[in-house]
């Protein structure tokens, strides 16, 4: 039967570890196609005034276009973070967190030849991409002062 969530008696760590690499891959490669490939396409040709060859042809409903960018960035960046820190201390730890970024950045530049300049506010997509980051460490610094004795 279905049963939900994880269950500290039949579920062991090595379990959850893949399940959570297999979750957090298949999010990151979705969402990398999405950032890459932007639903729609892109515009094939210039047309002066109104678009330009390369930019995304989403874009030009700027609210939702705008929505879809945060929201897969905030995806995607989360599900890096999950698989940086279960593969930490893996072998090779070092060379993978190389190719993660390296992804990253190839998925930031993607956005940002496909993204009109004036539709979009890149500091906003940067803080999205660093929010993850930011609130795991948060959470680290908290527990740490929790359980730190007195």
């Amino acid at each position: 039967m279905f049963r939900p969530g994880y269950n500290d008696d039949t579920d062991t760590a090595n379990d959850t570890r893949n399940v959570l690499l297999i979750v957090s891959t298949l999010i990151i490669a979705v969402t990398f196609q999405a950032g890459v490939n932007p639903p729609g396409g892109v515009w094939q040709e210039n047309k002066e005034g109104e678009h330009k060859a390369g930019r995304a042809i989403y874009s030009s409903q700027k609210e939702a276009f705008y929505t879809f960018l945060i929201s897969n960035t905030l995806a995607l960046s989360t599900s890096i973070l999950v698989l940086m820190t279960q593969t930490c201390r893996f072998p090779y730890h070092f060379e993978l967190w190389g190719a993660i970024v390296a992804m990253f950045v190839t998925y930031a530049a993607s956005v940002f030849a496909i993204a009109p300049d004036e539709s979009v506010k890149f500091r906003y997509l940067l803080a999205t991409a660093a929010l993850p980051f930011g609130l795991r460490i948060v959470f680290e610094i908290v527990n740490r002062l929790r359980r730190k004795p007195t």
